[in-house]
């Protein structure tokens, strides 16, 4: 067993999932960690120089199903030009990998007002992970009247986790969506666009057949940066507010890169 780094514990892939031919998912065995759903913590490796590298990873399932399997999993998209990522896709089952010690994060449930009734969970790409994460948790409360999951992908094929999807559709029933948005290519009951001018448009609310509400909407947003600042702005743009811990706002978020 390697040594692990400091402020980091060694763990064991147990299984993998590719998604496409870059985007894939890795549960990894790891003990005596905590952590809330929709937190984040570290993977780490050492290269060929022997260089640690480490990045933030968001954790996909809930606290529950860690605490019942030992497992953490994760959505990692290879990125050509990084230095973590090509090396965690080189990792199958037995393969070992380092986890932080430490999850982190405020983009939690605990966080929303709890004023707030309609709640907006926004991503693109690989940051629909925390989301999986705070529906799939027993915590989730039960006082929200409407649940929205905005997913907006690039091409169809990254539409993930689509038997998660399903399973959120039938706990939640009438109160949960699910919105595709896919930028790249037409696909059937999905929308096409940017997510901020979605926004700004209205064309986002008349899809899910519901408004946003100052007294009762809350939105997460969660991904590209790009996509977070310009979505803000959008959220802005109308009046909304960003959501501090010392004042309670409309909308918060979390950049991925």
């Amino acid at each position: 067993m390697m040594t692990p780094h400091i402020g980091f514990v060694c763990g064991s892939v147990v299984s993998r999932v590719d998604w496409t031919a870059r985007l894939f998912s890795l549960r990894v065995k790891v003990e005596g960690l905590s952590y809330v759903a929709g937190q984040f913590t570290k993977l780490g490796m050492y290269d060929n120089s022997g260089e640690f590298l480490r990045k933030a990873y968001s954790i996909v399932n809930s606290p529950e199903n860690y605490y019942a399997t030992g497992e953490l999993e994760f959505l990692i998209i290879a990125d050509p030009d990084g230095a973590l990522s090509p090396n965690l896709h080189t990792l199958y089952s037995g393969d070992q990998v380092m986890v932080g010690e430490q999850c982190a994060g405020f983009m939690t449930l605990e966080e929303i007002p709890s004023q707030a009734t309609e709640l907006w969970l926004i991503a693109t790409g690989t940051g629909i992970g925390p989301y999986f994460s705070m529906l799939q948790s027993d915590e989730f409360p039960d006082h929200y009247t409407d649940v929205v999951l905005v997913h907006a992908v690039r091409y169809e094929e990254d539409l993930v986790y689509k038997e998660v999807v399903s399973a959120l559709q039938l706990k939640y029933g009438e109160k949960f969506q699910y919105i595709p948005i896919v930028s790249r290519e037409e696909v059937p009951g999905s929308l096409q666009g940017r997510v901020p001018h979605l926004i700004e448009k209205r064309i986002l609310e008349s899809h899910a057949g519901l408004k946003l509400d100052m007294d009762k909407s809350f939105v997460y947003l969660c991904g590209n940066p790009a996509m977070v600042r310009d979505s803000a702005q959008s959220l802005t743009d109308r009046g909304y507010n960003k959501h501090l811990r010392r004042k309670s706002g409309h909308f918060s978020s979390e950049n991925y890169w």
